[in-house]
């Protein structure tokens, strides 16, 4: 048997008389008759603006709201990261005590202590704590929290004697250092 020959002869002339429908509606339309759809170019035209239109309108309304959306999500981050902070600020907050305690366990010689009193400082110096030792600089109210007061021949006044360690977390004073100042 030819393979030319191994289609169906109905499936054939059906295919040929679509085929051959489309093609005088085409003719049709070219030659000046009415499109299948029965409208005009014009109508055509202004169906096409007004689907582009409200395409574009659904576009921009998607556009919005995935900004929206996306600086909504930057906000949250900004917002749990600062919970974050805040909350480890706290905790080092609480934490002062302790270290001035060691301090004064160190400056007293009690034994056992100093490793212990190093290791906490350098766990949250790495975290982000800085201490404020301002000993002969000049004083700033911002991280100085003034106490005492001893004359002096100094044009503007300078830190004399540091009662108390100040800490700074994260760019932020969390406790004034407490101080003796002269001039």
């Amino acid at each position: 048997m030819n393979n030319h020959d191994e289609s169906d002869p109905l499936e054939a002339e059906a295919g040929d008389g679509l085929i051959a429908e489309i093609v005088e509606d085409l003719d049709a339309f070219v030659t000046g008759g009415t499109p299948p759809l029965e409208l005009s170019v014009e109508e055509l035209v202004d169906e096409l603006e007004r689907v582009t239109l409200e395409r574009d309108a659904h576009f921009d309304a998607r556009a919005r709201l995935q900004a929206e959306f996306d600086n909504y999500r930057k906000r949250m981050a900004a917002h749990q990261a600062d919970q974050a902070d805040r909350a480890a600020e706290n905790l080092v907050g609480k934490l002062l005590p302790v270290l001035d305690a060691c301090d004064a366990a160190v400056a007293h010689a009690v034994e056992g202590v100093e490793p212990i009193a190093a290791q906490l400082a350098a766990v949250l110096e790495r975290e982000g704590l800085q201490a404020i030792l301002p000993l002969e600089e000049p004083f700033d109210p911002e991280f100085h929290d003034a106490v005492m007061h001893e004359d002096g021949d100094a044009a503007a006044p300078t830190v004399a004697a540091v009662l108390r360690t100040g800490y700074v977390w994260k760019s932020r004073v969390i406790r004034p250092a407490m101080v003796k100042v002269r001039g």
